[in-house]
């Protein structure tokens, strides 16, 4: 079928817009980027180096993992004017060897093994080396993101924080499936039996109380559900095999939480040491009331100091609570200058679209397995936007009616991201424009988008008085 004149015309336009973006003056050569570098197959026990032949005769040389091998190593690099050194991000064995050549001078690039997986032939440790020296010798590698010093502590002391929570979490869970075990329903009228009552009970019987009229006395009076159904519900075998278990998953919890404890005290004195940017006086009171939730530091109030550290407040932004922030803030840092635009950002919290794109269509998705932190915190947050009578929280509604959740939950995640991305980069304040305004948007981008359709068949759409 020959082309129509309309058809013909997009075509062309196209085909230069695609030919724009081609380089004008290209070589097939490559050219060297790093002339005085290092690869380094990093490992437990060993690590091999690769250095350039011209620098030296015996290029590749093993050393050991102590800390006196990896000086010799820093030593010879060194000596040899080695500027930047390669090395895969292989499980923490990295971590040592990266402290000790940044601290020389030495620029290290520390790369996605991802990058560097299509190596020739059989791959061992001698080849692995020098993979890694060619690949950056000539720039083709990407160096991973990694936030300055301060940022790592942070991101230490809230990773060990959201580690003890989920042991906590743990020990609840088995607390909850003991108490079943000997038919003590204490779960079906309380919500959560690590609150207040549901503490106090399980404390009061690995004391040996049995009476379940003296047990339900316990109960805080906010609860829901009466005394007589709460009784009622622990009446139940006091098996004693079951009964230690009880009280060694009642111990782990209570140990857990004193480890919490302990990482809000590490955090707290760690805000101390990081410079200001705005006044906490000056934090604008919570618009709105978030839920509460039950992990947030008891030692210090964590919403002034992240406004105090950042200079904005993230928590005005609608799904965003101080927590979520929090993770954001220890998992990227604050300073958005290393990433260059708004899709750097977002691509590396791994919420943009991974379509695998040919001839202009999309024929596949890259589905990555690893889970950046901060990405996952605000897809959670997307979430919570179901029932919110904001501007997120409509725009979220109609993406989950015209997407499906799933989809929905990642591009409203990636909506927040932007948000933060500007807030922390350009130190804007976020407004939320409310529902009504989102709606009245969407109506009328509805009514232009049906105009232009009626035109194309000669019609016209006007609205009605």
């Amino acid at each position: 079928m020959a082309r129509t004149k309309q058809s013909t015309s997009k075509f062309r336009t196209k085909q230069k817009g695609r030919a724009q973006l081609k380089p004008q003056d290209w070589t097939l050569g490559l050219s060297v980027v790093h002339p005085k570098a290092a690869g380094i197959d990093v490992g437990n026990a060993e690590h091999w180096v690769a250095v350039p032949p011209a620098l030296d005769p015996d290029p590749v040389r093993k050393f050991g993992c102590f800390t006196v091998d990896l000086m010799a190593l820093a030593d010879w690099l060194q000596q040899l004017g080695i500027e930047t050194v390669a090395l895969q991000s292989t499980g923490v064995y990295w971590v040592a060897l990266d402290d000790i050549l940044s601290a020389r001078g030495i620029r290290v690039f520390l790369v996605n093994p991802r990058d560097t997986k299509n190596l020739p032939g059989r791959k061992s440790d001698i080849q692995e080396c020098q993979w890694l020296l060619k690949l950056h010798v000539y720039g083709l590698l990407r160096n991973s993101f990694r936030p300055e010093e301060e940022i790592l502590r942070m991101r230490t002391y809230w990773r060990q924080r959201q580690q003890h929570i989920g042991d906590a979490a743990r020990c609840i869970q088995h607390m909850q499936k003991v108490l079943t075990q000997m038919n003590l329903q204490l779960a079906n009228v309380i919500s959560d039996i690590s609150g207040s009552t549901g503490q106090a009970i399980v404390a009061a019987i690995l004391d040996g109380e049995r009476d379940a009229r003296k047990l339900a006395e316990l109960r805080d009076p906010g609860i829901k559900a009466s005394a007589e159904e709460v009784a009622q519900s622990l009446v139940g075998n006091w098996r004693e095999e079951l009964l230690f278990v009880l009280r060694q998953e009642w111990e782990g919890y209570r140990a857990m939480q004193q480890r919490i404890a302990e990482c809000d005290e590490q955090l707290k004195q760690h805000y101390r040491t990081m410079a200001e940017k705005a006044d906490p006086q000056q934090l604008p009171p919570c618009r709105r009331a978030k839920r509460p939730h039950g992990n947030v530091p008891l030692c210090f109030d964590l919403r002034s100091e992240l406004y105090r550290v950042t200079g904005v407040d993230l928590t005005a932004i609608d799904g965003i609570n101080v927590l979520t922030a929090q993770t954001v803030i220890s998992e990227v840092g604050m300073d958005m200058r290393r990433f260059e635009t708004e899709a750097q950002f977002v691509s590396f919290l791994n919420l943009s679209p991974n379509n695998k794109i040919s001839g202009g269509k999309i024929i596949g998705h890259d589905k990555r397995k690893a889970r950046n932190r901060a990405g996952l915190a605000l897809r959670f947050a997307a979430l919570s936007l179901i029932r919110s009578e904001t501007y997120l929280g409509a725009q979220y509604r109609r993406l989950r009616t015209r997407l499906g959740t799933p989809k929905a939950q990642k591009a409203m995640a990636n909506k927040l991201a932007r948000i933060i991305y500007r807030m922390l980069k350009h130190g804007e304040a976020y407004v939320d424009k409310g529902r009504e305004y989102y709606e009245q948007k969407y109506r009328q981008q509805q009514i232009r988008m049906l105009q232009k359709k009626a035109a194309e068949f000669g019609l016209q759409v006007t609205e009605a008085a």
